[in-house]
């Protein structure tokens, strides 16, 4: 959707885009607050939950290709939460802040945004 001024024409979803990404650097300064040292690591969290990898992908002459896409990211750091067992809260919030963001990646990936 455009709304045009003239010569100016904004882009609705871009604007849309840019108040998420400002609400989703809020949530991680504001959780990274809650650790005592290594505060950082919210946001590698966060990016490291957000990798989207192809599970299963199947090739047709017909249909042409299909790809199953999987939020791996996610579960890597699930498995390490769960083994290291030391795991914060603010981590697990930002692990899931960044599921989030992966399955709209792979919504957007299936609709070809």
């Amino acid at each position: 959707m455009q709304i045009e001024f003239g010569n100016t024409t904004i882009h609705i979803s871009l604007v849309i885009h840019v108040i998420f990404f400002a609400v989703i650097l809020y949530f991680l300064w504001k959780w990274s607050k809650e650790l005592e040292n290594r505060s950082f690591t919210i946001f590698l969290y966060f990016l490291i939950s957000t990798y989207i990898s192809p599970l299963y992908s199947h090739y047709t002459s017909d249909d042409g290709k299909f790809e199953l896409w999987f939020p791996l990211g996610f579960v890597v750091i699930l498995i390490y939460l769960y083994v290291r067992k030391r795991n914060h809260p603010a981590k697990m919030k930002a692990s899931l802040l960044g599921l989030a963001v992966a399955i709209y990646k792979i919504i957007g990936v299936y609709i070809d945004m």
